[in-house]
């Protein structure tokens, strides 16, 4: 425990309730952490309250805290705007967001007089620069495919010093380099193609490909062979580049696309840009989720876009940010004109934040060796039962029976959206005389959470699931959710409704539906489970309606009572072992005569 909470206390019980910034400082006088509020008084005061239920981090970080500082503002937005930029000031420890530029790159145009387009890290040495592109691998293909289209040299040679200093390289040869080394090219005609390749990059080459096309005509009519087949040349290969573009062509102008997964406690946001109708670039953020943060993406996009020169007129997102009107102010006293931030219900934006979202989930997946379809399948169905995070761990139970012999129930256990059969349980239905379904579920789940309670079993058995499915409706959810409570377990609870023809069609509650059909993620996992628990629930019950007829033949023989039967069940477990034991060796088993024995093995073969 921090030793100065107390005088932290005293002096944050006095703090104003007006909006501001806080800083929180360490021992040495270091910044910690920065933070911005509607109320500074009620914000602080959450870090030294008695009894704080803080994350590790947060926790770690307030016993850290030597004391604060604080500067209040007119406006939520001013505090908005100061704490980004104290953040990216002085990069305190427990601000995780965008710290610094750490990955940018660019492409820059040399400054010599036969120019090369190369990417680069940083822009030290002189040159002309496009960016900066947060995608270092958008970066590397619009250079090699610029250098390729328009056959630039990537040799290391120096022009116009190295001109016919010796032979043209493979890449002349195969038709990857104009051969400049030649010397046969001017520095002006260079220049011109430079342009050209310059303009492919920011635009995909719509437009120097008609300029092309009128300067191969000319060509042609002034009988310039030559030169007009490497324009046609050219133009080909711009076309083909073009075509091969298709697929990152957004069909919008200028925009921002924003999509966010959540998965294993982490937060994963792509944003993907469009500029002149195709992808420009891509970014990826990995953040923690925290406990301070009211909304993530609302911090996200501040410091995502506090201080950028290149703001889009539309900022798609999947949903509305918690303070949009703060962020739409921002971007558009940044951009000096208006911006559109908006949610899509429709059209290819639309499809362009399905497109940024599983991006972000891909990128979690790869994190976590799942796929993209099992994280936004349990953001879904997370966000759609209400949860505070997408459930990791899912416990499923199905009660099965034949009228009233054979009462048993399985459990399944899905953990970050598929099966974990070694933390399967079967389960026999013991205080039920006659078929009841409610209370067989109940009896089960009260045995099953016992082991939580009481931290008795193996470690599957020990651990508190994220979430509980039952195989059926409301009904089997009133039966159980009492027993959560008396046990003093907070575990969400849902039914999983089957329609006439045994399909998946809803989620239950204590007392409503919900419908799931339109997540089609979250349908197909919540599918794939009920049809699990009940394969395994049905064929654990004909399993055991098996061996409890086979132990009734068993009976019927004089001198075999239940415990002989059992002993030899548990010994030979299938018919097929018990036919092939021998008549000694049952009468061993049994504990029987000979003569039993012998009466017993005609039983068995008969």
């Amino acid at each position: 425990m921090n030793p100065r909470l107390p005088y932290l206390r005293e002096k944050t019980s006095k703090l104003t309730a007006s909006p501001g910034v806080y800083i929180m400082k360490n021992r040495e006088g270091g910044i910690i952490y920065i933070g911005k509020a509607k109320n500074l008084k009620k914000r602080v005061t959450s870090y030294f309250r008695e009894n704080p239920d803080h994350t590790p981090k947060v926790a770690a970080m307030v016993s850290k805290v030597q004391d604060y500082d604080f500067i209040v503002t007119d406006s939520e937005f001013e505090a908005l705007v100061l704490e980004c930029s104290l953040i990216k000031q002085h990069k305190p420890k427990y601000n995780i967001l965008l710290k610094d530029d750490k990955g940018y790159s660019y492409i820059r145009i040399s400054d010599e007089e036969f120019p090369r387009i190369t990417t680069e890290k940083n822009t030290t040495e002189k040159g002309k620069y496009l960016g900066p592109y947060t995608s270092s691998y958008i970066t590397k293909e619009a250079v090699n495919e610029a250098n390729r289209v328009f056959m630039l040299p990537t040799c290391n040679k120096k022009f116009p010093r190295d001109f016919r200093k010796e032979r043209p390289c493979l890449n002349y040869h195969i038709k990857q380099c104009m051969g400049v080394c030649r010397g046969r090219i001017s520095a002006d005609e260079y220049m011109g193609i430079i342009a050209e390749a310059e303009e492919f990059i920011r635009s995909g080459g719509a437009a120097s490909v008609e300029r092309m096309e009128a300067e191969m005509n000319i060509a042609a009519e002034n009988l310039e062979f030559e030169k007009a087949a490497m324009l046609r040349d050219r133009i080909a290969a711009v076309k083909k580049a073009s075509e091969k573009q298709k697929m990152v062509d957004s069909g919008v102008d200028s925009a921002d696309v924003v999509g966010l997964a959540e998965y294993g406690g982490g937060v994963y946001i792509s944003v993907l840009m469009y500029r002149d109708n195709r992808l420009y670039d891509k970014a990826v953020f990995d953040v923690e989720k925290n406990e301070d943060d009211e909304d993530i993406l609302s911090t996200f996009m501040v410091q995502f876009y506090h201080g950028r020169k290149d703001i889009p007129r539309t900022v798609a997102v999947e949903n509305m940010p918690v303070e949009s009107e703060l962020i739409q102010q921002l971007l558009e006293i940044q951009a000096g004109r208006g911006v559109k931030l908006y949610q899509p219900q429709r059209g290819r934006l639309l499809d362009l934040v399905k497109l940024a979202k599983n991006n972000s989930a891909e990128y979690a997946a790869l994190k976590s060796s799942r796929t993209g379809k099992d994280v936004i399948a349990l953001e879904q169905l997370g966000k759609c039962l209400g949860l505070a995070n997408p459930p990791e761990i899912i416990e499923a139970y199905d009660i099965s029976n034949l009228s009233s012999e054979s009462m048993v129930a399985g459990m399944v256990v899905f953990a970050g959206g598929r099966p974990q059969k070694k933390a399967y349980k079967k389960f026999t239905v013991k205080e039920q005389e006659y078929q009841n379904d409610y209370g067989s579920m109940r009896e089960v789940l009260k045995r099953r959470l016992l082991h939580i309670v009481n931290q008795e079993g193996d470690e599957y058995f020990t651990r508190t699931p994220d979430l509980i499915l039952l195989d059926g409706g409301t009904g089997h959810v009133h039966a159980v959710e009492p027993l959560l409570r008396e046990l003093g377990l907070d575990i969400p609870l849902f039914g999983m409704v089957k329609d006439d023809k045994h399909r998946t069609r809803a989620i239950a509650t204590g007392g409503r539906e919900i419908q799931i059909n339109n997540l089609q993620a979250a349908f197909n996992l919540v599918t794939k489970i009920q049809d699990e628990v009940h394969r395994f629930s049905v064929s654990f019950m004909h399993t055991k309606h098996k061996k409890k007829t086979y132990s009734s033949e068993l009976l019927s023989v004089k001198g075999i009572g239940e415990k002989k039967a059992a002993k030899l069940l548990i010994k030979y477990k299938t018919k097929e072992n018990l036919q092939k034991a021998t008549i000694e060796e049952l009468a061993l088993t049994a504990g029987v005569s000979l003569e039993t024995a012998k009466e017993l093995y005609e039983v068995i073969h008969s």
